[in-house]
């Protein structure tokens, strides 16, 4: 089955308003003619100046949170409905920086999955192993168990993206190499095989996320189980375009 690569930039806690008009208006001419779904990411305070600018193009907007409640006393949370207010179309959730700095769960990813998709929103749902866990031997079941707790009780898992990104390759340079990414993916891709069946598994895409580069993006997409990218810190200049642009 033929799944449409998607690479996604997260831009974390980087860019103000006027650094974010200025990033994007110089990457969509760039990125116009890509074959890939393109996804910027920008912090929440970016968010309406960036679906402005987006609009008509072939970029999609996502954020890089939400609670999985509709309003209340929430302090610091954004809601999946005020997100999609704004015109967001994707959210990232569960990514590992979320689980170590703020505590997130599984559970409290899976409710979040649940919700986005209620409301017509795209989760990219994210997966991975610290090296620890790595070289204890403990990563496939680290990332089974992500995927199980994460993605249970999905009605169509095929709108989800799953992102796997082991926590040792995000901003440290080190990337996994394009077999070890492949054989992670792999595992995701079985998981949900056993979870929601062949054909499910087989339309579901997973993205590699963990210093990807423009020299490194080639190889890893012409791996069987990686469908695109989840990037981040270079995502942040025009050179993005370039892995846009595999």
């Amino acid at each position: 089955m033929s799944r449409r690569p998607v690479i996604a930039g997260n831009w974390k806690m980087n860019k103000n308003v006027e650094e974010t008009k200025a990033l994007i208006t110089e990457l969509l001419p760039l990125v116009k003619d890509a074959e890939a779904e393109t996804v910027f990411c920008p912090p929440f305070i970016d968010l309406p100046a960036a679906v402005e600018l987006a609009k008509g193009s072939n970029v999609g907007i996502g954020a890089q949170n939400m609670f999985y409640e509709e309003k209340g006393a929430y302090t610091g949370e954004v809601s999946g409905e005020m997100l999609k207010d704004l015109g967001v179309e994707y959210v990232i959730l569960g990514h590992s920086e979320r689980r170590q700095y703020f505590g997130e769960t599984d559970e409290g990813v899976n409710k979040k999955a649940i919700k986005a998709l209620s409301l017509g929103l795209i989760p990219i749902v994210c997966c991975g192993e610290t090296l620890e866990e790595r070289e204890s031997g403990n990563a496939e079941k680290v990332v089974v168990d992500e995927i199980k707790n994460g993605l249970k009780d999905i009605d169509d898992v095929t709108k989800v993206i799953v992102a796997y990104e082991p926590i040792w390759a995000i901003g440290t340079g080190k990337t996994a190499s394009k077999e070890e990414a492949d054989e992670a993916c792999g595992w995701v891709r079985k998981t949900i095989e056993a979870m929601y069946g062949k054909d499910a598994a087989e339309a579901t895409r997973v993205q590699y996320g963990g210093s990807v580069k423009p020299a490194n993006v080639a190889e890893l997409m012409a791996m069987e189980n990686i469908d695109g990218a989840l990037v981040g810190g270079a995502s942040l200049t025009a050179d993005f375009s370039k892995i846009v642009k595999f």
